[in-house]
């Protein structure tokens, strides 16, 4: 089985997550928006209640580090979707014979 690898995310992704939720929107909508788990957009938007979104002494990540990571999560998935459609297409050439 495939599994996908994490993405980190940067400070400022997380500040505009939280920031899209606190303008009104719902967690589950933000989540979807920006490919989150809407389990980590509420621990996020708790943190960030609590003062602890991101703390100091936190790691800075480059632009062209968050390029890489986000491409690498799109090609992970675009690897898991390629896979799911040849087990289809080999499941309905099997029927077809």
């Amino acid at each position: 089985m495939f599994k996908m690898p994490k993405p980190e995310f940067t400070p400022e992704f997380r500040e505009l997550a939280v920031k899209r939720v606190k303008s009104g929107l719902t967690i589950g909508t933000v989540a979807r928006e920006l490919g989150l788990v809407e389990q980590t957009l509420r621990n996020r938007v708790k943190a960030a209640e609590q003062g602890k979104l991101n703390p100091p002494g936190g790691k800075v990540v480059a632009p062209e580090h968050r390029e890489l990571s986000r491409l690498r999560v799109e090609n992970a998935r675009l690897r898991m979707e390629c896979e799911i459609l040849k087990k289809a297409t080999a499941y309905f050439a099997k029927d077809a014979l």
